[in-house]
């Protein structure tokens, strides 16, 4: 009777992996059709000294750096990463190749895998339209996070924010982009995406190379799991220039960061970076 059995649950399992790698693959799809509505055309824009030159001295030596004068100024990018990833600070660096486009004040798409062998995560993190969303599935198959709801928007605009120093050009004036200066090695900028007020903070040095980055994001990194905006940020080990934007190309990130409680999670290299 065992031996009948057996054939029929083997099939049952085979046919419930083959449905939840059959939702994957619809998800994805998913996650590409976003992606694609993010890419843009090659701007026929160009950067010049006259787009900052009313902006306070420190911001100008910072885009100056940044964006070579002469450069198309580009909507979106497209980046190819490679580093480690953690998923808290008592757990082990996983691997993690990753590729992410960014479009400005549109929305991104993060996508990912992460670890190795039979613990390989696949999945990643997309905003767009105000609504965020994580997904990550062991192999595809296994569903380990499913996340999206107010909070997990809220937080995701805080990520794009705080990333757009990948997109430097999404920073200028003529988006909108308020600057301040604090002293002459840190300035803010500060914007509204989808109605969140957001204030991104850079630290630069004399020549205006990004050192540090850090906002206030919405996330529940506390003790109780409230949410509430935390300091996130991260600090900048190595700067590359593709086509004329000259971006970090190798930071070390995390939540409460610049306080005694700061645990980074998130080492990325950027490999290439495409920018249209």
């Amino acid at each position: 009777m065992r031996l009948k059995i057996l054939p029929i649950i083997a099939a049952l399992i085979a046919f419930s992996l083959i449905a939840l790698y059959l939702k994957f693959l619809t998800e994805r799809k998913e996650v590409n059709k976003i992606w694609h509505s993010l890419e843009t055309s090659p701007s026929n824009s160009i950067f010049t000294t006259e787009m900052v030159a009313e902006l306070p001295q420190p911001v100008q030596r910072y885009f100056l750096h940044a964006i070579e004068p002469g450069t198309s100024l580009a909507n979106s990018v497209k980046l190819k990463m490679n580093g480690s990833f953690r998923l808290s600070p008592d757990k082990p660096w996983l691997p993690m190749q990753a590729e992410q486009i960014i479009r400005v004040f549109k929305g991104f798409v993060w996508k990912a895998k992460i670890g190795s062998g039979l613990m390989k995560f696949i999945g990643g993190d997309y905003c767009f339209n105000n609504f965020a969303r994580m997904r990550f599935s062991i192999w595809g198959i296994i569903r380990v996070v499913n996340a999206h709801n107010q909070d997990i928007t809220r937080s995701g605009i805080g990520r794009f924010a705080g990333e757009s120093f990948w997109l430097p050009s999404a920073l200028l004036p003529q988006n909108g982009v308020n600057w301040r200066v604090i002293d002459d090695n840190n300035i803010e900028a500060s914007m509204k995406i989808d109605g969140e007020p957001i204030t991104l903070t850079f630290t630069i040095d004399s020549n205006g190379k990004l050192l540090k980055m850090f906002v206030l994001r919405w996330g529940d990194q506390t003790e109780d799991g409230s949410h509430t905006y935390i300091p996130f940020g991260g600090e900048v080990l190595e700067e590359k220039t593709f086509a004329g934007f000259t971006i970090p190309s190798r930071i070390s990130a995390g939540w409460w960061f610049g306080t005694d409680k700061y645990s980074n999670f998130f080492r990325a290299n950027i490999e290439q970076a495409e920018f249209c």
